[in-house]
C-alpha cells in the first residue's frame, strides 16, 4: 500500500508548510459526500494521530487514517496550474466512476 506525491505537489506542500511555520505534512482521507458517494479530504497536519498510517514522498509526510486507506491506496497526488487555476489533483486508480463536476467519486 502506498500514497505518493508528484514533485510538484511535494514542492507546493513544503513551501506552504514553511510559510505557515508549523506542520508535519498533509492529511488525506475520504468522506461520504456528493452525488457519486465519496469526496476527498485534504488538510495540512500539525500533528500525527496515534492511528495514522504515514507515507513519505519527496520528503513530505502523508498521513492517512486507516478507514480511508483502502479507498486511497495507489493514489498519486499532483499539484497543477492551468491558466489562472491551480490546485491538487488526485490520480486514484481505485475510482470506478465520478460525478460530472469532479467533486465526488465511487470505488
Amino acid at each position: 500500500m502506498a500514497i505518493t506525491l508528484t514533485e510538484s505537489a511535494a514542492r507546493h506542500v513544503s513551501s506552504f508548510l514553511a510559510k505557515r511555520g508549523k506542520g508535519v505534512g498533509i492529511r488525506l482521507g475520504v468522506r461520504t459526500s456528493g452525488c457519486s458517494g465519496m469526496a476527498y479530504k485534504l488538510e495540512y497536519a500539525d500533528d500525527m494521530q496515534s492511528d495514522d498510517i504515514v507515507f513519505e514522498s519527496h520528503g513530505v509526510k502523508v498521513l492517512v487514517d486507516p478507514k480511508s486507506l483502502p479507498y486511497l491506496d495507489g493514489t498519486e497526488l499532483d499539484f497543477a496550474r492551468q491558466g489562472l487555476n491551480e490546485g491538487f489533483r488526485f490520480n486514484n486508480p481505485n475510482v470506478k466512476d465520478q460525478c460530472g463536476c469532479g467533486e465526488s467519486f465511487n470505488v
